[in-house]
């Protein structure tokens, strides 16, 4: 028999007896698959196995985030969709409330929209999340912003989404991926810069965490907004 313990809000360890660290969201449309995960059945609960080789959030829950501010009724907008593997278990987190996923690769859009049937809560928006100002009309003010965006600007993309759309005092989490910011710097050195730009244009930032071996040079920040 599986063993279930919640990690986080809306977040469970899933213990199957075999030695392996596992983590998992409860899924809102049973018996579907996004990525092809286990589904695990307790007590007439199914939980999805969150991958974290395929989800750069998973990882940093793996790899000992402490501060995980996306919550059941949290208003979330998600930059950098892709086919939605992460944006499926923040939906599932979140539970009633919106997930605004951006997503700039029109062809990558058709795979997330399907990951989307049945998940009445996660709204696909075709868009480049260097321009929020395209969004407006769509998203309302959030809870967290999330951003995994393979981009040089990534810090300050960040920034213009949290000046249009998030509350003050709420969340930013953000994936900086080095090698799209420099390919020849030090990783540490990109992950530093980018964190003083955060710093340097609202965010405090209280959590950091480095998620190899899961993605090479990456680093996930969660800051909070001082709503400048």
């Amino acid at each position: 028999m599986a063993k279930v313990k919640e990690k986080f809000d809306n977040v469970f360890e899933l213990d199957l007896g075999d030695g392996i660290e596992r983590i998992g969201t409860k899924s809102l449309v049973p018996n579907k698959r996004v990525y092809g995960e286990k589904l695990v059945n307790v007590k007439n609960t199914e939980y999805r196995v969150w991958n974290p080789n395929k989800s750069k959030l998973g990882a940093s829950i793996i790899n000992g985030l402490k501060e995980m501010p996306i919550k059941k009724g949290s208003k979330v907008l998600y930059l950098g969709a892709s086919a939605g593997t992460t944006p499926s278990h923040v939906a599932d987190i979140a539970e009633d409330s919106p997930v605004y996923a951006v997503e700039f690769a029109p062809r990558i859009m058709r795979e997330f929209i399907e990951s989307c049937e049945g998940r009445k809560n996660l709204f696909p928006i075709l868009g480049d999340a260097n321009k929020p100002d395209e969004y407006a009309n769509i998203v309302e003010k959030v809870d967290v912003i999330f951003e995994d965006v393979a981009q040089p600007n990534q810090a300050e993309i960040l920034i213009k989404n949290a000046k249009w759309f998030l509350k003050e005092g709420g969340y930013g989490m953000i994936s900086i991926k080095a090698r799209s910011v420099d390919v020849t710097e030090n990783p540490r050195v990109i992950f530093e810069a980018q964190k003083e730009i955060m710093e340097q244009n609202g965010f405090k930032i209280v959590d950091a965490i480095n998620i190899e071996p899961f993605e090479k040079d990456h680093m996930l920040f969660v800051g909070i907004w001082n709503g400048q």
